[in-house]
């Protein structure tokens, strides 16, 4: 994995693997009463064929700092990001703005754009012709560690 670091978030991109894929349970694990353990059938899971749909154009980031948690993107989650995908409103992207890379909702109406933060403690960002902005890439899922 090459790794490059851009305040708030620390960039990655994908590492060639030739393995296997991890155990994968077709069956599903109940959140409720436990099933018969018999039940399951054994098979190889990939986590690159199951999130990034264009290789060449994905990259993972580290999240840093709290502005997303109403998304359910904390503090060192890990971001997966197409940069194929078309910006939308409504769509949580990673923009570089101002010399700085930021994860926010797009909110697009007309020719105007904001960037959302997901947490009241943040502002707004309107987004006018004097700030140097790109939309980098959009967001297709988020990895975080539970413990």
């Amino acid at each position: 994995m090459i790794l490059r670091n851009s305040q708030p978030l620390t960039f990655f991109t994908p590492d060639e693997t030739n393995n296997l894929g991890a155990f994968f349970f077709d069956t599903g694990i109940s959140a409720g009463f436990p099933s018969p353990a018999e039940d399951f059938k054994e098979q190889r899971l990939s986590l690159d064929k199951e999130l990034i749909r264009n290789k060449e154009a994905t990259f993972f980031a580290r999240v840093s700092g709290q502005s997303m948690i109403g998304a359910g993107l904390d503090d060192n989650d890990l971001l997966v990001i197409d940069r194929s995908l078309e910006p939308a409103n409504n769509k949580i992207a990673v923009c570089f703005l101002d010399g700085e890379f930021t994860v926010k909702r797009l909110k697009v109406d007309k020719d105007e754009v904001w960037l959302q933060p997901e947490n009241p403690n943040y502002p707004i960002i309107k987004i006018t012709k004097d700030n140097d902005f790109i939309i980098w890439g959009i967001v297709t899922n988020v990895i975080k560690k539970v413990y």
